[in-house]
């Protein structure tokens, strides 16, 4: 089985970027979030009564997503991922209240039985920015965004209580907030770790 590597943190902190960055500097199967093609984003940006569609859809989607790199021959990579919707935006939409406590039950199982059949990633890279980088990111960029600047701590505090869970071998922390669009200091970091 292949190598999965996932990048996570909140909305706007770059990690398209960087999954597109690293996929120009490294040969890997690659993983987008898709916000524009998800049936359920638009309706959800609309009414919150589709919060509990759209993070089922979700969480399925990038369950299929896991399961189709991990048969790749190369390493994958997970622009976010299925850790990254439970934890951090399922957690996010319950604390709104768009998911009520039966609902984000639901989302609950549906994860913990989906991480029991597939392994978790090989690596995280956990990226954080400063709160004002990463709202001038979310007001530049075209597409859907149902969390806000406002949010992106929360996704964050959910986040490293999930990270406390994972060998910190397994984790890349970096603060990129004085970082260029190319990620020329956190690049070569990541290639070093995972050809180690």
């Amino acid at each position: 089985m292949n190598k999965l590597i996932s990048i996570i943190g909140p909305s706007g902190v770059g990690k398209t970027t960087l999954a597109r960055v690293l996929c120009e500097k490294h040969d890997f199967a690659i993983a987008y979030e898709q916000h524009n093609e998800r049936p359920f984003q638009t309706l959800f940006k609309q009414d919150p009564k589709y919060a509990l569609a759209n993070q089922l859809d979700y969480l399925l989607y990038r369950a299929e997503q896991e399961y189709e790199m991990r048969q790749s021959n190369k390493p994958a990579l997970m622009d976010g991922g299925l850790d990254l919707d439970f934890h951090g935006f399922t957690r996010l939409f319950h604390l709104h209240g768009w998911l009520n406590d039966e609902e984000f039950k639901l989302c609950q199982r549906f994860y913990t039985l989906t991480r029991s059949l597939l392994p978790p990633p090989d690596l995280i890279i956990a990226l954080s920015a400063s709160a004002k980088t990463i709202s001038d990111r979310l007001a530049a960029r075209n597409r859907i965004n149902i969390a806000s600047s406002e949010d992106a701590q929360t996704v964050s505090l959910f986040m490293d209580k999930w990270l406390e869970s994972i060998s910190e071998e397994k984790i890349i922390r970096l603060d990129i907030t004085q970082e260029g669009m190319d990620y020329a200091h956190s690049v070569p970091i990541i290639l070093d770790k995972i050809a180690s």
